[in-house]
Formats: structure tokens, sequence, C-alpha cells
């Protein structure tokens, strides 16, 4: 009886461990293409695979069940390596990566952080593909739960940060 109880136990540690919701990233082409038929707000994460804070950002703050279901139904989600190697297509141009001297970079993140790089970088943009905002740094996952409403609902439109923020209402620390 007690190796049954204990092997349920263990295939639901597992089942639940699995069962957890991800962010469903996708390469930036995609993103451009599912956008043109079913048109959502974008969310781009700009990191590299040598950034610390990118890789906390990723286990503490996308790894979070709210916030991977909160994207994945409002936005398309796009990982862009800011020094990633494939070249990319976007609005007629294609996007490369560059090496000067010791600096890495691809020139899609050098255009989007307008040639201030810094990693991890959030970049939101509307469903017109137009620059709404870009946050560098580490965003928790209490506070990015807060940025991903306010531009997932447009308030930004109607309301100031501060007015937004103190009124938000959490699913993450209700």
């Amino acid at each position: 009886m007690k190796k049954n109880h204990l092997f349920l136990s263990f295939l639901f540690l597992n089942f639940s461990l699995f069962s957890q919701e991800k962010v469903n990233w996708l390469s930036f082409e995609k993103a451009i293409e599912l956008n043109k038929t079913n048109p959502k707000p974008i969310l781009i994460d700009v990191y590299t695979d040598w950034c610390g804070y990118c890789k906390k950002m990723d286990k503490e703050t996308y790894e979070n069940e709210v916030i991977a279901k909160y994207i994945n139904s409002n936005f398309y989600a796009i990982k862009l390596n800011g020094e990633g190697k494939e070249d990319i297509k976007y609005k007629g141009h294609t996007f490369k990566y560059k090496q000067q001297g010791r600096t890495e970079y691809h020139e899609l993140a050098v255009a989007f952080l307008e040639g201030k790089l810094s990693y991890p970088t959030t970049i939101f943009l509307t469903k017109k593909e137009e620059l709404l905002q870009k946050i560098p740094g580490y965003l928790p996952k209490e506070h990015f739960e807060k940025v991903l409403a306010f531009f997932n609902t447009e308030a930004y439109n109607d309301i100031s940060w501060e007015e937004f923020e103190k009124n938000f209402k959490s699913k993450i620390n209700p």
C-alpha cells in the first residue's frame, strides 16, 4: 500500500511540474506573420546568452504561471538575442549579426534599442507594430504583471502609469 501511495505522489508531483504553462516564444518572423491575420500587441525580450539578469528574468518572471498565461493570451512573444547570428527580415530590410572588434550585436536589437544596448530589455509594440515602450533591466514578476496589463489594455491612452499602478489588482499576490 505504501508503494502505491508513494508512486501516486511521485506521479502527481511530476504531472504538476510538467503541466505548468510556459511562454510560447515565437521567432520574430513568425510573430509578425501571425500578427497580420490576428493582430495582438507584441512583446520582445531582448537578451544575450551571457546576461545573468536575463537568465534570472527567464526563471523568476517568465516562468511564473500567471505571467506565462497572460502573455500567451494577449501578446505575441519574441525572444530576440541581442547578439544572435541569424538574419531577420522585417519591413523590407534584412537585419544581420555584426561584430566590430570585441563588440557583437544584432542590427535589429540595435534598431529597437536605438543603439543603447542593455540586457535584458523588454519592448512593447502595438498591434500595428509601432514602438510603444522599451523597458531596460530586470523586471520582477509582481511589477511585470502590472506592465503587461498596462500595455495590453491600452490603459496608457487614458491614465498615467501612477494612477494605473495604484488601482491595479494582482493575480500573483491577491
